[in-house]
């Protein structure tokens, strides 16, 4: 059986012609860079998020740098996140000058908890920035408070959690400023790089648009140091017809989910995400947690899944503050980590797409539960 991580040709085999007319227009218009197709998915994106500005950029990372740029974070400074995700939340505060401060995770949700956070604020602490891992939101309302109580900025990095909600809010727009990423495995991916800056703050908007285009609003007149990061023509013209797309995709990975949920359900030695109930899920990735009283736990689940062919990854292995830039001796700082340096040995995600068949999540969930099984009469 042929199973795919992430199932990227079905799901652009079924809106080619709309994709090929797409790139069709953008090729006869030639307007390869800011086109219109540009100005058109940033007002549909942020329509559909129900936000007030979006800024198409480079990629994801950029979009980060952009962010804290644009609010003034720079050398010397520090900002608070998890160390359970991908670098880029803190590669862009250390490619700026400042320091990322590490706070350990909820480990039913895995994002940042807000109670770990305020013994970790100094006089040099500029922003928070959660991560809304896997696709759920983070405690918003908890880390709002904070961030006002300190006067301090909110950054959320949305790069997995497009369309999820926040009691009836849609992340991105619910701190001082959101971050998205295009990547192509990601819930809405194009096809290469891309990111976007979301904010409802005009004067954020503004300063990220000029931020992104070399720190000048007018050609010639360069106001600030920037950077060059922009969504090209043929990639927002991809967008803009997959965004259409979305709430479907959404619901198909939800029902994914649930089908996993079901299969896996009452196997004392596998967790399953935690959906907390004031928020809303958009599964980018559906990540089980192996117990550590199974022999060998997640590592040898994953060799016994890579000899049945089964696709699978750990997002993820190493925490941020374990990786050699920030391991040195004052490169970072950090809380108690129990949780995290847990969940870095505990987890494991499986194929998770909007083309899974209900044939294919039977067979995956058979291969895990027979390891299980047969590891568990050994405890």
């Amino acid at each position: 059986m042929n199973i795919e991580m992430v199932d990227l040709r079905s799901q652009n085999h079924a809106i080619r012609k709309d994709i090929d007319n797409a790139i069709g227009a953008v090729l006869e218009s030639a307007a390869f860079i800011r086109g219109l197709e540009v100005g058109e998915f940033e007002c549909k994106l942020a329509g559909y998020l129900e936000g007030s500005f979006a800024l198409g950029v480079g990629n994801g990372t950029d979009a980060l740098q952009i962010a804290m740029m644009a609010l003034g974070i720079g050398r010397g400074d520090e900002i608070i996140t998890t160390s359970f995700t991908f670098i880029a939340t803190a590669e862009a505060a250390a490619l700026l000058g400042a320091n990322p401060v590490f706070a350990d995770i909820d480990p039913q949700t895995f994002n940042l908890d807000p109670t770990k956070i305020e013994d970790l604020i100094t006089d040099h602490t500029k922003a928070i920035v959660p991560v809304h891992l896997f696709g759920q939101p983070a405690d918003m309302d908890s880390l709002v408070a904070i961030a006002k109580k300190y006067g301090l900025a909110l950054i959320e990095d949305n790069a997995q959690g497009i369309g999820s909600e926040y009691r009836g809010v849609k992340t991105g727009y619910i701190g001082d400023i959101g971050c998205l990423s295009f990547f192509p495995s990601k819930n809405l991916g194009c096809f290469g790089d891309g990111g976007a800056v979301l904010t409802n703050v005009e004067a954020l908007y503004r300063k990220s648009r000029m931020i992104a285009n070399h720190g000048s609003e007018k050609k010639y007149n360069n106001v600030v140091v920037g950077i060059n990061s922009r969504l090209d023509t043929l990639q927002a013209a991809i967008l803009k017809v997959k965004l259409q797309h979305l709430d479907e995709y959404t619901a198909a990975r939800r029902r994914a989910a649930a089908r996993y949920n079901s299969l896996f359900e009452d196997n004392e030695f596998v967790t399953t995400p935690h959906h907390a109930p004031d928020r809303t899920h958009v599964y980018h990735q559906y990540t089980l947690r192996i117990s550590e009283d199974v022999p060998g736990g997640r590592d040898r689940l994953s060799e016994h899944l890579r000899k049945k062919n089964i696709p699978h990854a750990v997002y993820y292995p190493v925490p941020l503050h374990r990786l050699p830039i920030f391991a040195e001796e004052g490169a970072c700082r950090c809380g108690d980590m129990t949780e995290t340096e847990a969940a870095a040995r505990e987890v494991i995600s499986l194929p998770m797409h909007t083309e899974l068949t209900d044939e294919q999540q039977e067979h995956i969930a058979r291969c895990v539960l027979e390891f299980i099984e047969q590891e568990s009469h050994a405890i």
